[in-house]
């Protein structure tokens, strides 16, 4: 079945497309069709408050306010804000709790958010249970008298699983909690986090809405105006603000979301389906193969599978892993993903190190798990780096075995 299902395309009508490219308003000034970068610190005021709607760059910023309409408009929200990087957006975030409160956190959760939860949060009072958020009753049967806030990746970071996100969302509201969708994989090209019931949706912008390997930063977006309002106001008190030429950034990103997300399902298809049938390979990971535990949920909630294809080793040790990122020629091993590149990365030992062993195994990120993210090539050359690495691991296998045998 194709990532981008043609019996869907309705979702993706030039009407939607159309209405955010002319959503990036034209410089009333000089009639600029790029958003001016606005590099100042300050602004001139006619009288003490008075002033054209901007007096500190910390507190807001013309081209910044531009990016925060157009993913609060991509995410159908009331509230966008920009932050200097995914963490902090997160950060600001968690601030909304007091000591106390309570969160319940997808079980594989990305390793950075482990650790802002960990060894920052934990020490303030904060508690967190993590659970398995693809079963509902999970995360049911975490809820407690002082949660607060229901935190899920989908597809999740990188075992992608899939959260059912209308129906966490009945869970919060039925229990008084917030839930927070960390949107980052799909991006709203694929699925409006907020439209299925999110109170939150935050994202890395560094990844799939910058594109380009070029930028760090994060985003979030509030379902209602009065909670973004709490969350501006932890933006500008902590200062961890998105410049202006990084918001121009993301918003040249932004304007080629769509097509880039396209292609990026359609490549991370083919391979997915590769892998599947490779005999070096024990486990697929992609909600767009139909053996995908949860491939209904993403087919009904989303509009394409993303460009992430996570995979096990049938010899699951972190040497095998080792072994193919490092061997691979067009897939560069490197963090992050969402680029024009493609890219591949072992989790134990890069995004989740600093989850302990054990409990990264419990949740599925064995020692041999090794993610990948499509890039723009085309999927054929890909296809082939990968069977060429992998082939080698085999024969350099049988030349072991052979060598045991004559011993």
């Amino acid at each position: 079945m194709p990532s981008w299902s043609p019996g869907r395309q309705e979702d993706f009508s030039m009407k939607e497309i159309t209405q955010f490219i002319h959503r990036i308003p034209v410089d009333p000034l000089t009639g600029a069709v790029s958003v001016p970068i606005y590099q100042t610190s300050t602004f001139v005021q006619e009288a003490p408050g008075v002033n054209k709607g901007y007096d500190y760059a910390r507190s807001n910023n013309p081209t910044r306010a531009v990016l925060e309409d157009l993913i609060a408009g991509l995410e159908k929200g009331s509230l966008g804000l920009a932050f200097a990087s995914g963490l902090a957006a997160i950060d600001a975030v968690v601030k909304l709790l007091e000591s106390g409160d309570e969160i319940i956190a997808v079980d594989d959760i990305y390793g950075g958010a482990f650790r802002l939860f960990e060894q920052v949060y934990k020490k303030f009072g904060v508690k967190i249970r993590y659970v398995d958020a693809s079963d509902p009753e999970q995360v049911y049967s975490a809820l407690s008298s002082r949660t607060r806030l229901i935190w899920i990746e989908t597809p999740s970071n990188p075992t992608l699983k899939i959260a059912d996100i209308s129906c966490l969302s009945s869970i919060a509201k039925a229990h008084g909690c917030l839930l927070c969708v960390d949107n980052t994989f799909a991006s709203p090209a694929l699925q409006k986090p907020i439209e299925l019931g999110a109170d939150i949706v935050v994202h890395s912008a560094t990844k799939y809405l910058g594109g380009h390997s070029d930028l760090i930063a994060g985003l979030v977006v509030t379902a209602n105006r009065e909670l973004g309002e709490k969350i501006k106001f932890y933006q500008n008190a902590t200062g961890a603000i998105l410049g202006p030429f990084d918001s121009w950034l993301v918003i040249r990103g932004l304007e080629t979301l769509h097509l880039r997300m396209r292609q990026h399902c359609q490549t991370a298809q083919q391979i997915a389906e590769f892998l599947q049938e490779h005999p070096a390979v024990d486990h697929v990971f992609y909600p767009g193969l139909i053996s995908h535990p949860n491939h209904a949920v993403a087919r009904r909630q989303s509009r394409g599978f993303g460009g992430i294809v996570s995979f096990t080793l049938k010899e699951d040790t972190v040497a095998a892993a080792k072994s193919i990122v490092t061997s691979t020629r067009l897939f560069k091993l490197a963090e992050s993903l969402g680029g024009i590149k493609s890219l591949i990365s072992h989790s134990a030992e890069m995004t989740h190190k600093t989850i302990p062993a054990e409990r990264r195994r419990a949740a599925g990120v064995n020692d041999s798990l090794i993610r990948l993210s499509a890039g723009l090539e085309e999927a054929e050359d890909l296809i082939e780096d990968l069977c060429n690495t992998l082939d080698g691991i085999i024969v350099k296998k049988n030349k072991h075995s052979q060598k045991l045998e004559t011993c």
